[in-house]
């Protein structure tokens, strides 16, 4: 779902643009309340395997694939706030590394992408948690429904925003019943991929996912031949539980094999977007991307003529360039939160009022 240069005016372009720019202003502030020395590692890893899963284009109907967008599983992984941070840091290298998704058109896409599935995602994920069983499975399927839906909301406001900015003239109604039909099959892709994720994560660490928090992993006991829970059992300790380093580098080497070797088999149809804009002719006005002599455009690194090493490589540098300034954004968002909660007194006691504010 990434809007090339062209698609939309320039007025709507540098609306959406300041929408976004004030949505990542108040995330990088709501971040420090979601980030701690645990959890900043895990959302530049979460950010880098968001890139690495976009290269996997998977077929949903015949000659049209999709990729997941990533906002609901970074809101739930993560929480919404680091959520936006997270999608906007892959779609920034994507438009400046890769030549995916226009330049003028990132303000577009971080709004549709970053912002709306994550909105969308992660209120209905909080509403579902709140009546269902409070339990992981009701985790993982509450992920599983916000995934669903907050892919269709994207393709509906990206709709609207063409229904606002488009630069050609076509019927509204028929882009927006195309587009909401065919992202639909893309949801369920985005669902089961989230799900899978979000599961996996909570199998071994819990008390990393945003979205569980207040889940505890109960000793058991087998009574008759029946595990049941131990009364007034603890939570297994951490030590008990995959170390955070373990984690992060099984995620990290998930990554880098999905984007250098898995991506070479991904679908080569056109996604969702580009299929509905060739359809409807949408894509009259496209624009050639800003960047599109760059070394690794069309996530291709120039000059390598083996596709399966080119696109390999492009996609292991993507990934490491993707966590890198991740974690970098994140490490810097955890130290402010760090610096505003620190002593301040002169006798020595700790600014608690403050603190407190900012957790």
């Amino acid at each position: 779902m990434h809007v090339p240069d062209g698609f939309i005016n320039a007025p709507t372009s540098a609306a959406t643009g300041v929408i976004a720019a004030g949505a990542v202003a108040v995330s990088l502030r709501g971040a420090r309340r979601e980030l701690d020395e645990r959890t900043a590692p895990l959302a530049g890893l979460v950010a880098a395997f968001i890139f690495a899963v976009q290269m996997l284009n998977f077929p949903v109907a015949a000659g049209t694939s999709g990729h997941l967008l990533g906002g609901a599983l970074a809101a739930i992984l993560v929480g919404p706030y680091t959520g936006v941070l997270c999608v906007s840091v892959v779609l920034l290298m994507q438009g400046i590394l890769f030549a995916d998704g226009g330049l003028t058109a990132l303000g577009v896409n971080i709004t549709n992408m970053g912002i709306v599935t994550v909105v969308v995602a992660y209120a209905l994920f909080r509403g579902l948690v709140k009546v269902l069983p409070r339990t992981r499975r009701s985790v993982t399927a509450a992920s599983f429904v916000a995934a669903l839906v907050s892919v269709p909301a994207a393709a509906l406001a990206s709709t609207l925003m063409y229904a606002v900015g488009g630069t050609t003239d076509v019927s509204i109604g028929k882009v927006a019943t195309a587009m909401v039909g065919v992202h639909v099959l893309i949801g369920i892709g985005e669902a089961v991929i989230t799900a899978l994720t979000v599961g996996a994560v909570i199998a071994v660490r819990p008390d990393l996912v945003h979205g569980a928090r207040g889940l505890e992993q109960k000793l058991k006991l087998r009574v008759n031949g029946e595990l049941v829970d131990a009364p007034g059992a603890e939570p297994a300790p951490v030590a008990a539980r995959t170390s955070r380093r373990t984690l992060w580098i099984t995620g990290l080497v998930t990554s880098l094999v999905l984007a250098g070797f898995v991506s070479f088999y991904a679908s080569a149809d056109p996604d969702g977007l580009e299929k509905v804009a060739s359809d409807h002719g949408i894509d009259k006005q496209a624009e050639e991307h800003a960047v599109a002599d760059s070394p690794l455009a069309d996530y291709g690194v120039k000059d390598v003529d083996d596709a399966r090493l080119s696109g390999g490589l492009a996609g292991v540098i993507g990934v490491g360039v993707t966590v890198v300034a991740g974690t970098g954004v994140f490490w810097a968002v955890r130290r402010r939160r760090t610096a505003d909660a620190s002593p301040t007194a002169v006798d020595g006691s700790s600014a608690e009022r403050p603190a407190r504010e900012n957790v």
